[in-house]
């Protein structure tokens, strides 16, 4: 929003391999705001827009089956995206995948986040998914934004982040034709 009565349009699309350096830029800010307190200040101060930029040039160019990359774009500044597809986790059974999801701090709070994971389940579900899952960090407070949407504890794990040990909660989904998606 800027000023009063007055809003920026948001718009919603597929990300495409030119959106590199603009979800590096969220990805670095978003990781230093949402995991403050969470992952050591030495990773996170470390963290640079070049190396996220070559992971994101990385990962267009190595997709997942079935997987797409939505932003969430406002002024032509990515504000927001949602990565997701067929499932990773053999082991777990859930046949698709959120892989990441981060909003700028500005923009969390007002649906855009719901958005995005509406715009996801409604692709996955095009795509003949029916169960979807995510890992996420037991002390990031997005975790509750997952409950708030559904997602049921299935397992957790120990990972390590700067020789810190982490505990990851996964998050499920049995049958994604249950999530409303208007």
């Amino acid at each position: 929003m800027r000023g009063r009565g007055t809003y920026l349009m948001m718009n919603v699309r597929i990300a495409s391999p030119q959106d590199a350096e603009g979800l590096a830029v969220l990805h670095v800010n978003s990781w230093k705001a949402s995991y403050q307190g969470i992952i050591s200040d030495e990773v996170l101060s470390n963290l640079s827009i070049e190396g996220r930029k070559k992971k994101w040039e990385w990962i267009f160019e190595n997709l997942h089956q079935d997987e797409t990359i939505y932003v969430i774009e406002m002024e032509g500044m990515v504000m927001g995206f949602i990565d997701g597809g067929k499932s990773r986790e053999a082991e777990l059974d859930y046949d698709a995948e959120i892989y990441s999801f981060y909003l700028l701090k500005e923009i969390q709070r007002r649906g855009h986040g719901k958005l995005l994971f509406h715009k996801l389940v409604e692709k996955l579900r095009s795509d003949h998914y029916h169960s979807m899952m995510v890992w996420v960090l037991e002390a990031n407070p997005s975790l509750e934004f997952y409950k708030r949407m559904g997602g049921q504890y299935i397992a957790q794990k120990e990972i390590t982040i700067g020789g810190e040990t982490l505990i990851e909660v996964a998050l499920g989904w049995d049958d994604l034709s249950t999530i409303s998606v208007e």
